[in-house]
């Protein structure tokens, strides 16, 4: 598992080869705020091989966060991790490795039936109550959720997973009240802090698309101060003194802003933005869709992208997103080791201060 040995130690591999900030506090150590994501892609032993390449060369060149899910092409993302893990000249220790569990994974390639394939394997002969499941495909009940674990570890080739996310919980919204979303997300929280205390888990959290950076009236909204509360109950029932939620991912950049420009939650008297909610209580901050899955390498708002250093708009692009308050790393998928070497180098420039990020917005 990463360590704070292992991570500072790869911190002063680099020296002063980044720009301020690059390396930021996580759990026992500190990350870099470019990270790896292995979202986008075919399912194919080309896409395969171009990942980890690419995997390798952001973690020899200065990324130390890997984020992945088990239903990621096919869950073919997760064992690309693994062998990258082992072919990188980095040590495990140096490297925040985070998964997801949530929506039922394919096992390399998708079946010509889907939605048989997936109830014969979880739901018939599996962890997956009928009753759990939504628009047949997703699950975040306890039972799964460990089953999943399993899975990743396995798949990874790891011992413990740094950050587990439950993933888009929101999509349980469809057919379940919120106090039931709830409900089963602090059952399901228990499960993960026992995991927490076994050390086969560093810490977890939630992965979302809308639920965050929608505001209560909205379909898909949960809200952040009650998801972290309830994981504090779930701590507290498993009698562990500190609770193990460290983090949550959502989109974050120059055009998908909500997380910041939305007031969607109601703490402390009044309603403030994902971000602010997050930084207030501590809970550390991973964004996705970085690019805006690839739009933002055109160019940029030009009344933005002058205020932003980097020498390409891909690199402005993720300055803006790692200059947000509470985001600690900006998350970029490419299967293009050229591609990583561009956007590594984004940290090599200083992101916005408070000021001048502010006023972006102004």
């Amino acid at each position: 598992m990463a360590t704070s040995r292992g991570t500072w130690g790869y911190r002063d591999r680099f020296g002063d080869g980044f720009g301020r900030t690059y390396f930021r506090r996580f759990g026992p150590g500190v990350v870099s705020s470019v990270g790896l994501g292995t979202y986008l892609g075919e399912a194919s032993e080309a896409v395969d091989d171009g990942y980890e390449r690419a995997l390798v060369a952001g973690l020899e060149g200065g990324c130390n966060v890997v984020d992945t899910a088990s239903n990621y092409r096919c869950g073919r993302s997760e064992r690309v991790v693994g062998r990258a893990l082992e072919r990188a000249e980095v040590d495990r220790s140096a490297v925040v490795v985070a998964t997801k569990g949530g929506f039922l994974p394919f096992d390399g390639d998708q079946p010509d039936d889907p939605a048989a394939a997936l109830r014969e394997r979880f739901v018939d002969d599996g962890p997956v109550d009928p009753a759990d499941l939504v628009a047949g495909q997703h699950c975040i009940a306890p039972d799964f959720i460990d089953a999943m674990v399993d899975r990743s570890l396995d798949r990874l080739g790891v011992e413990t997973v740094d950050c587990y996310y439950v993933h888009n919980p929101e999509t349980q919204l469809r057919t379940r009240s919120r106090a039931a979303v709830y409900d089963q997300l602090e059952a399901t929280f228990e499960r993960l802090e026992r995991r927490v205390d076994a050390g086969e888990v560093g810490g977890y959290g939630v992965a979302t698309w809308e639920a965050f950076r929608r505001p209560p009236d909205h379909d898909d909204h949960l809200s952040l101060p009650t998801v972290i509360e309830r994981a504090r109950r779930a701590a507290e029932t498993v009698g562990r003194d500190e609770c193990g939620f460290a983090a949550i991912q959502l989109p974050f950049n120059v055009v998908m802003a909500d997380a910041f420009t939305t007031q969607a939650h109601d703490f402390k008297g009044e309603r403030r933005s994902a971000l602010a909610v997050a930084h207030a209580l501590d809970v550390d901050v991973f964004t996705s869709a970085s690019l805006a899955q690839g739009d933002l390498i055109d160019g940029l708002p030009a009344g933005v992208d002058a205020e932003l250093g980097g020498d390409t708009p891909a690199q402005r692009a993720l300055n803006f997103a790692r200059s947000a308050p509470a985001v600690t790393c900006a998350l970029v998928g490419t299967s293009d080791p050229d591609h990583v070497a561009e956007n590594v180098a984004a940290g090599t420039f200083d992101p916005l201060g408070a000021r001048a990020f502010d006023a972006v917005f102004e």
